[in-house]
């Protein structure tokens, strides 16, 4: 197969056929199309887009490029939740434990993170010994025993999105509606699930800010859902600030033990508790959200869904010891505190600066290769609507040197405005399905 002819077709507008996408994924996957071809190849469809079928063999030649997992008639109904990515969102640290104590599995396959955005994997690992990188045997063997696993993908788990994934982050060609549901989709397919739910984020921090845009990628992965047995729900959320205080992976990790322990804010706890509920009613476990929500409030307020977390970091290596002192956490030698620069109403905390600065101070990844410093971020107690004072405190930039200090700051004054008016939060969850787009 001539790649550059490829390449050209779909440059010009023109679909590629379904068995073109099959083959070229499977030459990708067998290591006969070279990074440089395929990073073009996303490119044009960042510009171009795909039509359905183009989607549909996609999704399916990535899932074909390799293994699922399988379970047995004892383990419970398997039901996952996936995020489109945003800064601050730890939910699934909570979640899938706290699911897990509601008679259902989670075998949750994540990532890491993708441009400004940061990533399930690298907030555990942040865990002093959490293993993320678990066999397809061992991840089967845990969701039997304790109920969840958050795993990266196996080798053998649809490799060809393991490596589409990374380039991606590394050619800017993340915000892509057709490139994000193939991606989703074909790991979501491979955990043998019997209900998935997605958390679509929209504003000013998500990868599709728009709300029309969030709710046609929800739609089309709701069909690709649907077409291949695996019922699909999405929820619309509000990622125009950062989800709860903490934004960076070691400081995300504690606040996500802290709601675990019912301590968390109040917006972690509520999109948590919102997309548990679908999760819950997609299992098949309750009918009613009213009796959902109650369920998974007992959960959480128990203990329960605590102790969940620390057997899950217990079976992945890490050390238990966090739930109960999260100083065991990576900590940022330096601190600066970040103030009001005026008196009046917070107008708006833009979550993509903050994501950004993260990155660049070594939070992220530049390149594929770029190694992680946990410690780094941010605590942002603004949110849009507050009344704040000049010199208030706002926000905290954990760094690793003056520079990155300075750096954070920065990022701060960009992404924070106050003004004199008062103004209004979007609401934090939006449902969705196929056919509406409605506020909850």
């Amino acid at each position: 197969m001539l790649i550059p002819a490829l390449i050209h077709r779909k440059r010009q507008g023109e679909p590629l056929r379904p068995d073109e996408w099959r083959a070229l994924i499977a030459e990708f996957v067998a290591g006969r199309v070279p990074d440089y071809q395929m990073s073009a190849l996303l490119m044009a469809v960042v510009f171009q887009g795909m039509a359905a079928d183009e989607l549909d063999a996609l999704t399916d030649a990535m899932l074909a490029s390799g293994a699922t997992l399988t379970f047995g008639p004892d383990v419970p109904p398997r039901v996952d939740k996936h995020s489109t990515g945003g800064v601050g969102d730890k939910v699934s640290l909570v979640l899938a434990p706290l699911v897990a104590c509601c008679d259902l599995a989670v075998p949750m396959i994540a990532g890491r993170g993708l441009g400004h955005t940061g990533g399930t994997l690298d907030k555990l690992e942040s865990i002093p010994g959490f293993e993320t990188a678990l066999s397809r045997e061992d991840a089967e063997r845990q969701v039997a025993r304790i109920g969840c696993v958050v795993m990266g993908q196996t080798p053998d788990i649809a490799p060809a999105d393991r490596r589409l994934y990374a380039l991606r982050d590394a050619t800017a060609t993340v915000a892509c509606l057709p490139l994000i549901a193939a991606s989703i989709m074909s790991k979501k397919l491979a955990e043998d699930l019997q209900g998935l739910v997605l958390d679509i984020k929209v504003g000013s921090g998500a990868f599709l800010p728009e709300r029309d845009d969030a709710a046609a990628l929800a739609t089309t992965m709701i069909g690709l859902g649907a077409a291949r047995g695996c019922p699909t729900r999405a929820l619309l959320t509000a990622m125009d600030r950062p989800l709860g205080h903490a934004c960076g992976n070691a400081l995300e990790a504690e606040e996500a033990i802290l709601a675990l322990r019912g301590e968390g804010p109040r917006e972690l706890r509520e999109i948590t508790l919102a997309l548990g509920v679908e999760m819950l009613l997609a299992g098949g476990r309750e009918r009613e959200r009213s009796a959902a929500r109650a369920r998974l409030e007992t959960a959480l307020d128990s203990g329960k869904a605590a102790e969940r977390f620390g057997a899950m970091v217990e079976a992945q290596g890490g050390n238990p010891a966090v739930i109960d002192d999260p100083a065991v956490l990576p900590q940022a030698p330096m601190q600066r505190v970040w103030t009001a620069p005026a008196s009046g109403f917070v107008q708006r905390v833009d979550p993509r600066p903050i994501g950004m600065a993260i990155v660049e101070m070594g939070g992220g990844r530049r390149t594929m290769e770029d190694d992680v410093d946990p410690a780094v971020g941010f605590i942002v107690t603004a949110k849009p609507g507050d009344r704040v004072e000049r010199g208030e405190p706002l926000a905290t930039v954990f760094g690793r040197d003056d520079e990155g200090l300075a750096l954070g700051a920065r990022a701060l004054s960009g992404a924070i405005a106050i003004g004199p008016e008062t103004a209004e939060a979007t609401p934090l969850v939006i449902e969705v399905d196929a056919q509406s787009v409605r506020l909850a």
